[in-house]
């Protein structure tokens, strides 16, 4: 009888005991979680912050001639390539591009495209007048293509001997006031001193491009071609 009694007295006392070990042990885990938990937050916080600092855009450096070169070289070889599309991505959106046959700069005669008109030169048939010619004073009347190929990629400039910052490397009797006609440019100067030597440099000729600042890059504002001219 008093075994009977005692047996479940002692599963009674056993399993308070193992009541308050489990039971204790559920609380641990569930404090180590919640810990993990609040733990972690600040590292999510972090990550989230770090993701959300973009980086911005540095100024454009406009005594950086490298810079102002590589925008120059990425506008000739789409010239040689005829790649007009291409080109009209580097034209000045609000000035557009100026073209000039004869060094001088002339608000009057010269002839001014838009970036759209640069992208669709290779569709455009029309005839039109450019400017006027060096001592005669003539129109110059020809389609687009024919201007390009006589009075801007007329030699591979890609393969100039000379090429020249902010420096007009040979001129003729033609007045240069590419400094005046565009104050806020700089431009580059890729020259041939000659290009058939029996001609002994009466056949010189080069192609400014001219870049002004815009949006922190460089656009093109201007092609003034110049020559040999008697």
């Amino acid at each position: 009888m008093r075994r009977t009694i005692l047996l479940p007295a002692l599963a009674l006392v056993g399993g308070l005991a193992l009541g308050t070990l489990l039971g204790g042990g559920l609380f641990s885990a569930s404090q180590g979680l919640n810990g993990d938990a609040r733990s972690s937050i600040p590292m999510a916080q972090a990550v989230t912050s770090s993701a959300s600092a973009v980086p911005t855009a540095q100024p454009l450096d406009t005594g950086d001639n490298d810079i102002l070169l590589e925008r120059a070289e990425s506008a000739l070889e789409l010239l040689k390539a005829e790649d007009y599309t291409g080109l009209s991505a580097l034209i000045h959106p609000e000035k557009g591009l100026t073209l000039t046959p004869f060094s001088t700069v002339s608000t009057e005669y010269d002839r001014t495209l838009s970036s759209q008109e640069v992208s669709v030169l290779a569709e455009d048939e029309e005839t039109y007048v450019w400017g006027v010619m060096d001592g005669s004073g003539m129109p110059i009347r020809s389609t687009c293509d024919a201007y390009f190929d006589r009075f801007v990629f007329n030699a591979d400039y890609t393969q100039a001997p000379e090429v020249g910052v902010d420096t007009v490397l040979m001129s003729g009797n033609a007045l240069e006031n590419v400094a005046d006609a565009y104050p806020q440019a700089r431009f580059v100067d890729y020259n041939f001193p000659g290009i058939d030597p029996e001609k002994k440099g009466y056949d010189w000729c080069s192609l400014k491009l001219v870049f002004e600042p815009w949006q922190n890059n460089w656009y093109l504002v201007g092609l003034i071609h110049s020559e040999w001219t008697t």
